[in-house]
């Protein structure tokens, strides 16, 4: 047995089995690749693929079992070579980062500029998607670091630690009847057609929880994950917008009136996570605690040795989240 076979099996995987496509994305041929599959499988005794003639079409039980334990030891590999990096060069590397729009946006540009310049030499990448499609991938080992408010807590493998607290706010334009408004209420906003995040988003479901306590259903009449999409339909006049209170610029949207929604909502908590097992460089842990002064690299060590979110929860129990 051999990691490159170990490597050709889990990027087969990761290549919805086109073995074609992971030739390409490996720089190798694509018999080079069949022959070291088959050659595993020999030695093994088990098939990880099933075949339509030349095909791959499905990954077998005992495969499922092998994929797994694969990944683990390839992961086991790359932690090594990151220990070798960080003792031969500590300030150079890569990372690896995915978040929705609103944390790349508005919250993460500062810590962007500052890390950039601390360690000019780490190759620093950011995904976005949506909090679902963050979490697999961090789950999955494809980036370092997930930053969401949603989902997170659905993925049993990442570490997840609590970074700030923030609450939302209603936007119109400066014509519209709640721009008006002395104390706004549910009630208010139930009357009228909304703009918010697509569900799953950015805190979505706390707003729809709010609704749904008070026996309210709310219009929404348009859904998006990108809060200034949201704001753009504002100014169009389809609805009345309800985004995250940092997507407000005093500035770029001061042809919008901003009324303060944290009487309404129960605030969201944005996380930070990463795979359970990652070796994390020294640039991680200070990337880490730029973006949430609290997480110290002696917190983020005594999370990571935690078993289970219980754990995790008691743990942070008693840190006073700033708000954002």
């Amino acid at each position: 047995m051999k990691l490159q076979q170990l490597r050709y099996i889990w990027e087969v995987a990761r290549n919805d089995l086109n073995v074609s496509a992971t030739a390409a994305s490996l720089y190798t041929s694509q018999p080079g690749i069949s022959k070291q599959i088959r050659l595993l499988e020999d030695e093994l005794g088990v098939e990880i693929f099933s075949r339509s003639g030349k095909h791959l079409t499905r990954i077998t039980p005992a495969g499922e079992e092998i994929l797994l334990v694969a990944a683990e030891v390839l992961h086991q590999v790359d932690n090594i070579k990151q220990i070798g990096q960080e003792h031969n060069d500590p300030e150079s590397g890569s990372l690896a980062i995915a978040t929705t729009h609103t944390q790349a946006r508005y919250a993460l540009p500062p810590v962007i500029q500052k890390f950039i310049a601390k360690y000019p030499d780490v190759d620093l990448q950011m995904h976005q998607g949506t909090p679902m499609q963050i979490s697999e991938m961090a789950a999955d080992w494809k980036v370092d670091f997930a930053i969401a408010t949603e989902a997170l807590e659905l993925f049993v493998d990442l570490i997840m630690m609590p970074c700030y607290k923030w609450n939302r706010c209603i936007l119109v334009p400066k014509d519209h009847p709640l721009a008006q408004t002395s104390f706004l209420t549910l009630d208010n906003l139930a009357q009228y057609p909304l703009v918010t995040y697509v569900f799953g988003f950015t805190g979505r479901s706390q707003l729809d929880q709010a609704f749904q306590e008070k026996e309210l259903k709310p219009r929404v009449v348009f859904t998006a994950s990108d809060s200034d999409v949201i704001k753009t339909y504002v100014r169009l006049g389809l609805g009345v917008g309800i985004v995250a209170r940092m997507a407000y610029d005093p500035e770029a949207d001061k042809d919008l009136v901003m009324i303060d929604a944290r009487h309404l909502f129960k605030h969201s908590v944005t996380k930070i996570g990463f795979r359970r097992g990652t070796f994390l460089r020294g640039f991680m842990y200070d990337f880490i605690q730029e973006f949430c002064p609290h997480l110290t690299k002696e917190m983020v060590d005594e999370a990571h040795q935690c078993n289970g979110k219980d754990e995790l929860e008691q743990l942070f129990r008693h840190i006073e989240l700033p708000e954002y």
